[in-house]
């Protein structure tokens, strides 16, 4: 984006009602200039006619205009701001996120304003309404979908976390949960288990639910919603509630799959309760690969996730975003997990 073309921190009513955020020519119609004008005077340029600068200048204060920090910094070498939208600063998975997104800017001479949506869409949209207005581009895991990200955006670049490529139309981070689940079935079917329940969490798209039903259907398990238990929590409570739930319903299991490795840890202590023993009773495999899975007994089999490398490649997708070049596609921008072999399955 050219600085004359920068974007303005506001919101005009479109011809259909709707409010919309006002773009350099609203600006230039208001004060009867061109957009170059509209530049030149708000970055307090030289090359412009005193009383015109002032005319736009008070168009600017009547509407209660005032340029946008990205717009800025496309013309100005400050330093560069971005928002890091995180959804449980209680759940280590996501720290370690935090912690990729951080060495990477701090390697740009980038700061990070960081914000806990607590997994709440009207906490997610008001981090958007306030780091719109004080970053440069934002980073960051979303439940709400496109339409609802745009209309809070206001002109600033967005890189989602977890999202796949045919999820969003905006640039995304995801981890490739079908190559992980493809090693994590492989192991738990190669160890004769076919009766194989998964305990889901309820945050994001359901990539790897997807992803555990095209493995059970591909090695012709039988599954249906019986087999699968929603976790209200992405914790270890969480799980422990899900496994008792699922134990209920399907007392047969062999294996199951957490959504990550808090629930699979829960998993485990609730078959315990229940007088199951890991793994000979009941397998468990979590996904992350939290440094806790090393510190339970027995030790938690997992996928495992290179969770700053997921930070990184998020502060690169911005830097591709602020350069106007094409965000990363493909495997590119996609994060393997790799299998953890260890006791519990």
């Amino acid at each position: 984006m050219r600085a004359d073309d920068q974007q303005w921190e506001t919101s005009v009513e479109g011809p259909d009602g709707t409010r919309r955020r006002a773009t350099i020519h609203d600006v230039a119609k208001l004060a009867g200039v061109s957009r170059q004008t509209v530049s030149r005077a708000v970055n307090d340029k030289g090359e412009i006619d005193p009383a015109t600068k002032e005319r736009v200048l008070e168009a600017a204060r009547l509407l209660d205009y005032r340029p946008s920090r990205f717009a800025r910094g496309m013309v100005q070498k400050g330093a560069v701001t971005a928002g890091l939208v995180i959804p449980d600063l209680m759940n280590p998975f996501f720290p370690e996120v935090a912690a990729g997104v951080l060495e990477a800017a701090e390697q740009r001479g980038w700061q990070v304003v960081m914000w806990d949506s607590r997994i709440d869409e009207a906490r997610e949209r008001d981090a958007l309404d306030v780091l719109s207005h004080q970053a440069d581009a934002i980073i960051g895991y979303f439940k709400s979908p496109d339409e609802v990200l745009a209309r809070h955006l206001g002109g600033v670049p967005l890189v989602l976390l977890e999202r796949g490529p045919q999820q969003t139309r905006f640039a995304a981070v995801g981890i490739d949960a079908a190559a992980g689940l493809e090693q994590g079935m492989a192991h738990l079917v190669g160890a004769g288990h076919r009766r194989i329940g998964m305990l889901d969490g309820v945050y994001g798209p359901g990539l790897r639910r997807e992803a555990f039903l095209e493995e059970v259907r591909r090695y012709g398990l039988p599954v249906d919603d019986g087999w699968i238990a929603l976790c209200a929590e992405h914790s270890v409570a969480g799980g422990e509630a899900g496994m008792e739930r699922l134990l209920d319903t399907r007392p047969d299991i062999t294996a199951v799959f957490g959504f990550n490795d808090l629930i699979a840890v829960g998993a485990m202590r609730a078959a315990r309760r229940r007088g199951r023993r890991v793994p000979d009773d009941l397998a468990v495999l979590g996904f992350d690969g939290l440094s806790l899975g090393e510190l339970v007994e027995p030790a938690l089999t997992t996928l495992h996730i290179d969770k700053r490398r997921l930070g990184r490649l998020a502060v690169e997708q911005v830097a591709r975003l602020r350069a106007g070049e094409e965000p990363l596609r493909g495997a590119d921008a996609w994060v393997v997990p790799e299998l953890v072999v260890r006791t519990s399955a």
